[in-house]
């Protein structure tokens, strides 16, 4: 048996290949280490090398590249300056056939108009594009005589092609006949490639486009800027699945515990037909309809609870059940590594569940993301055979799917953290398995180092921290020297391609890598790794223009997008079947790293970027940034291959980039987000010496004493640091504390019920309308129709309202562009809600028809993020009272262009400016009276002579 690795090594491929020879069956449980793979040589001589280096060398630099210097920086930076300005003057192309064509449309537009200003304002930009169009082409027959570019210094040719150039203007002015046009197609029919010859070539060992087989349609996708050329570097190694022997499940064996009493019921159900009289023999000989229905269904649901189980065999975990079973009953702390798809998410908790760990308490099971939680139990329950709720159930925020008979509990890890504040000893547990700990969410680094002090008040209790990542010696360190179990996952080795040339524009790189493998490459689904949804929409919508000019001349390749706002209707395409003879590419966000697992996937692309929050303590602003990933993350995006058979990872960045410019690990979200919540969860759970609090990577003072002050100006704490009745009431509450103010406050003004909603809709996020790229305009004058008076937070009651009275139709949310699903969320918060409102002894009034009232309650609970619109000399939209900063109101609220003088927001991002998302319009005095001890009365920009009614104050 195979012990848990506590830190050792494997001696190396010598020592790896003698454990595979003694036992061939099951391999020792390490990890599976990376090899790069290096072609066999020893046949060559020293002359053969050296004129392959001279090919190889010619070849490179008729590219205009030096291989001698790949791994020199400055080399490197200036590759990337050039492909930069190749990028920027292709774009300046791009955008001048662009003005062409809005040009175009607003003289068609125009057209018999006798507006004066219009037509001036089409004269002008008609006189901008003919000078633009000048300019190039001034600055382009400049470049072709004057200027000799570096890149051509290496070749001969390449060099006396620039000189060739001055006569191009002359053959410009050749009038083309019907007999060279045929000719000029042909030729082009018989190039084979993506565009501009300098920029040809194969996808490292990937078959070059020039062999293509003779169904593709390439030249219908002469459109490519050129193609992408890339190195084969290292092959991550992997372990092939086992063959499946029927006969190895045993009474012993886990199926045991899932041959329930339904598969002889039949039998035991029915008496003999010596103990029936004659009629009812007769009867029973005569199935019903009804009867015959009922016993397909069962040998229906028999075959797939079979299908199930050897799919549970088939699992690269079910090989070492035994060891870790062991390692976890001799160690109080097991960190499991193990790459997604090994199974150790579904089959842990089954384990122990069924060695006995349910009967001393319940198994939990902690996931960074809600999807995640309820796929997951609802595989595991499928597994376990019982209805979802029973044995296996799970909790989410505001959604509890559990009851007295639950076992295993799946919830995501703020649930677990509420869990502590009731039940801090967590004595109705016996074993907690925290799931995707390499994501490190907030909530992740509270548990562990609440539970890290629970293993050594409880000996009875097990904790198993599951990651997949290389930071397992990091967990096992902190954890006391815990030991570490690893589980190889992948089931096929993954070859790694880099790109040989740094990439101006990883968009584009992205749809030509993608059309590349489509038309060389054998079929298999492809996975598109992007930071966002912009940048989805954006490749999926260059794809499909591409696609659309090829027709039939290649295979179909369907294109499916996938990040977190995509209706769910639409997420689910994903997992359907890919018809014969053509591959999906599915374009994903980071979701698709470790939440979602897709088996079909042959192909990765890896853009080498992705999107965090980052936040500001000094002006509490937070961002929605794009930055290079990690190379942990770039290690998770290509294990997605490989799982079907040998899979390609294309990374579209060099591999000096990987290894010298990316960070190993991204930072974690405690020393990057707004720590209000987390800071109020502690000091109701009694811990306040915030500090010295035992974080795995501690946040910063500043971010700390930034949520000590936002809590104790909403009336959380008091002078002493301790919670004030407002502050355990706020924490009962499971959302934010500045919306857990705004709902407390609405009880002095007789409006919960409105609040609630109000609350409820701000939970969900900005998920609500649905804004399809083809139907903009229509979308956004549907969401104009739902605009009100007061700002945004009006519009999300008013959304609500009018949903409810349509008896919460479907077809209305399509008629509006509004998510369904989001909706149906936003109403399970507010019953949950309802019913914590009633817990802490808050009465539910109606008051719909005072928005003052309303508006009022929600400045109780922002009145820290407050703006007031700038003067005409300050240059700026708004400014923040508090940390002075210049914003402005996001052109997708209900306010904008609407310049109110004073408003508060929800929240401040920064994408291409500082914008204020959920804005409400407020009377500047409401904060000098909703918070005298934040704003001083002679604040000189709130000062205003309307007196506040006496109803209000």
């Amino acid at each position: 048996m195979a012990a848990p690795d506590e830190g050792t090594q494997p001696e190396g491929p010598s020592s790896d290949a003698a454990n595979t020879a003694t036992n061939p069956e099951k391999p020792e449980s390490v990890d599976v280490i990376n090899s790069q793979v290096i072609p066999d040589e020893t046949y060559l001589d020293q002359a053969e090398l050296e004129i392959l280096r001279q090919a190889e060398l010619a070849f490179e630099a008729t590219k205009g590249r030096n291989i001698d210097m790949r791994h020199d920086e400055n080399y490197l930076e200036r590759m990337r300056i050039e492909a930069r300005r190749q990028y920027l003057a292709s774009r300046e192309l791009d955008r001048l056939e662009l003005a062409e064509r809005a040009l175009q449309e607003k003289a068609i537009l125009y057209k018999g108009i006798k507006d004066e200003v219009a037509q001036k304002s089409l004269d002008f930009e008609r006189t901008t594009v003919t000078f633009a169009k000048s300019t190039m082409a001034s600055r382009a027959s400049d470049v072709a005589v004057y200027q000799m570019p570096d890149s051509y210094d290496e070749d001969t040719s390449q060099r006396l092609e620039v000189l060739k150039r001055r006569q191009a203007y002359k053959q410009s002015d050749t009038v083309a006949d019907d007999g060279r046009t045929w000719e000029a197609q042909q030729m082009k029919l018989g190039k084979v490639s993506y565009g501009s010859s300098s920029r040809t070539g194969a996808l490292g060992s990937v078959p070059s486009l020039a062999h293509l087989p003779p169904q593709s349609g390439a030249a219908a996708l002469m459109g490519l800027d050129g193609t992408i050329d890339f190195i084969s570097s290292e092959c991550q190694s992997g372990e092939a699945p086992k063959e499946f022997d029927p006969n190895a499940i045993g009474a012993t064996s886990v199926a045991a515990l899932f041959e329930g009493p339904e598969e002889s019921s039949e039998e035991e159900a029915s008496p003999s037909d010596s103990e029936l009289s004659d009629s009812t023999a007769s009867t029973k000989k005569r199935k019903t309809f009804a009867d015959k229905v009922l016993a397909k269904q069962r040998r229906r649901q028999r075959r797939e609870h079979r299908k199930l189980l050897e799919e549970r065999c088939r699992l690269p975990i079910y090989s070492y059940r035994h060891e870790l079973l062991s390692a976890i009953r001799q160690y109080p702390i097991l960190v499991v590594v193990g790459e997604t798809g090994s199974g150790k998410t579904t089959q842990i908790p089954q384990y122990l569940y069924e060695v006995g760990y349910g009967k001393a308490g319940k198994i939990g099971c902690t996931q960074p993301r809600r999807v995640a939680a309820m796929s997951v139990a609802t595989r595991v329950a499928q597994e376990v055979g019982c209805k979802l709720g029973q044995e296996v159930g799970y909790t989410i925020r505001f959604e509890d799917c559990t009851s007295s008979s639950t076992v295993m509990k799946y919830m995501t890890d703020g649930m677990l953290l509420r869990e502590m504040m009731t039940e801090p000893d967590l004595s109705s547990y016996s074993a907690l398995m925290i799931d995707e700990a390499h994501e490190r969410t907030v909530h992740t680094d509270v548990i562990f180092g609440l539970a890290k002090d629970l293993c050594r008040y409880r000996n009875d209790f097990r904790l198993i921290v599951s990651s997949a990542t290389l930071e397992a010696e990091k967990f096992a360190l902190y954890f006391d020297h815990a030991p570490i179990f690893r589980i190889p996952g992948r089931r096929y080795p993954v070859q790694i391609y880099y790109t040989k040339a740094p990439e101006a524009n990883f968009l584009d790189a992205s749809v030509i890598t993608v059309l590349q493998i489509h038309i060389t490459q054998p079929l298999g689904d492809i996975l598109v790794f992007l930071p966002g949804q912009q940048e989805i929409e954006e490749v999926q919508e260059e794809l499909q223009r591409r696609l659309h000019t090829c027709g039939k001349d290649i295979r179909e390749l369907i294109v499916l997008p996938v990040y977190a706002t995509l209706p769910s209707d639409m997420q689910a395409k994903i997992f359907e079947p890919t018809p014969p003879n053509a591959r999906k590419a599915i374009l994903a966000t980071n979701i698709a790293e470790t939440s979602i697992t897709l088996n079909e996937i042959v192909y990765v692309i890896d853009c080498g970027f992705c999107k965090l929050n980052s936040f500001s303590p000094k002006t509490g602003m937070e961002s929605l940034i794009t930055v290079p990933c990690s190379k942990a993350s770039a290690n998770q995006r290509s294990g997605r291959a490989g799982r079907v058979r040998p899979g390609h990872c294309f990374r579209l960045y060099t591999k000096f980039s990987y290894e010298k410019e990316m960070d190993d690990v991204n930072d974690p979200e405690i020393q990057r987000t707004n720590l209000a919540h987390v800071v109020l969860s502690l000091k109701a759970l009694g811990i306040d010496d915030l500090i010295n609090f035992d974080f795995m990577d501690p946040p910063a003072p500043e971010t700390l004493i930034k949520a000590l002050e936002l809590i104790y100006a909403l009336g959380a704490l008091n002078d002493k640091g301790e919670l004030t009745r407002i502050g355990r009431r706020m924490a009962e509450l499971p959302m934010d504390p500045t919306y857990s103010k705004m709902l407390l406050a609405s009880e002095k003004y007789k409006c919960t019920n409105e609040l609630i909603t109000i609350c409820a809709m701000l939970g969900v996020g900005n998920n609500i309308f649905y804004r399809p790229k083809d139907k903009q305009l229509h979308a956004d004058n549907a969401r104009k129709n739902f605009f009100r008076t007061g700002g945004d937070h009006l519009v999300l009651l008013n959304v609500y309202n009018q949903w409810e009275e349509t008896e919460f139709s479907v077809a209305w949310c399509y008629e509006n562009y509004l998510q369904h699903k989001s909706l149906r969320r936003a109403r399970d918060i507010r019953e949950q809600l309802v019913e914590l409102m009633k817990r802490i002894e808050v009465e539910i009034v109606s008051n719909s028809n005072d928005n003052d009232a309303i508006l009022m309650s929600v400045t109780s609970g922002l009145f820290t993020q407050a703006a007031i619109r700038g003067g005409p000399k300050s240059g700026a939209s708004y400014r923040t009272l508090k940390h002075p900063q210049n914003v402005d109101i996001h052109p997708q609220s209900a306010l904008f262009e609407q310049d109110p003088k004073c408003v508060v927001y929800t929240d401040l991002v920064m994408t291409t400016k500082q914008y204020m998302r959920q804005v409400a319009q407020i009377r500047p005095e409401w904060l000098i009276q909703l918070a005298p001890h934040y704003y001083a009365s002679d604040h000189p920009a709130l000062k205003s002579t309307k007196k506040v009614p006496k109803s209000q104050s």
